[in-house]
């Protein structure tokens, strides 16, 4: 896309995290970007332990189970400033966060968000999985089943939050729930689609070459040590 090309972007491939930890690490790293600590645009790549994430103009009346039944579970629900309703994510979901600052990339938000509907599709598609966008409910979808949700936060030009990929997830508590807010929907997986579990690993590195080849970035690899260190090397960024 034009204004991205030869772009250089930090690229954290990190390990299951609390929701939470990720959403402190996320508003640092917008801060950062905000006051030009770190001048690179960035994408982590996680996955996370189960919990319930309800956008800012989520009702959590589309949570159809009581709360003292998630907490017998052990399952959180933490209401966020990202676009959208109530979403799962667990074990087996492959959740991308970039921090980019739209104005210097040269994209608008609705560009972006398609753009981030795209690489989902075409990471599906490698797999052989057709996969579509739908006017009522952004994200991606097979048939009537919602494959991939995206919910995105801007602040000052520069975006956070990102798209929830469904690979090897289980399903089930998506059941607890009106997925997006939306009733008479289902949900499936990479996994559910092609009956096996898939490659985490090998979703990651497509979603990687995808993300490069539609937004023109060229995603280099770091950790969160480097990230620590662009960000204050004497503070612990995730306990």
């Amino acid at each position: 896309m034009p204004g991205l090309r030869d772009r250089r972007c930090l690229c954290v491939d990190l390990p299951r995290l609390e929701y939470s930890n990720a959403l402190d690490l996320q508003r640092d790293l917008v801060r950062a970007r905000h006051n030009n600590v770190i001048e690179n645009d960035m994408v982590l790549m996680l996955e996370h332990p189960p919990v319930f994430s309800l956008g800012r103009k989520g009702a959590i009346k589309n949570l159809k189970v009581p709360k003292a039944f998630l907490e017998k579970m052990k399952i959180p629900v933490i209401r966020v400033e990202r676009g959208g309703d109530i979403t799962f994510h667990g074990p087996g979901q492959l959740v991308v966060y970039p921090i980019i600052d739209l104005n210097k990339a040269g994209l608008k938000v609705m560009e972006y968000v398609e753009g981030l509907e795209n690489i989902m599709i075409r990471v599906a598609s490698d797999w052989g999985i057709t996969a579509e966008k739908k006017s009522v409910n952004r994200g991606i979808w097979v048939s009537n089943n919602k494959l991939g949700s995206i919910g995105i936060s801007v602040r000052r030009a520069v975006c956070f939050h990102g798209f929830a990929l469904n690979v090897n997830l289980s399903l089930k508590p998506f059941d607890w729930i009106h997925p997006c807010g939306l009733q008479d929907v289902g949900v499936t997986s990479m996994a559910q689609e092609l009956s096996q579990e898939i490659s985490m690993t090998n979703v990651r590195q497509v979603v990687r070459h995808h993300f490069e080849s539609f937004f023109g970035f060229d995603l280099v690899m770091t950790d969160l040590s480097g990230l620590d260190h662009l960000l204050n090397p004497d503070v612990a960024l995730i306990t």
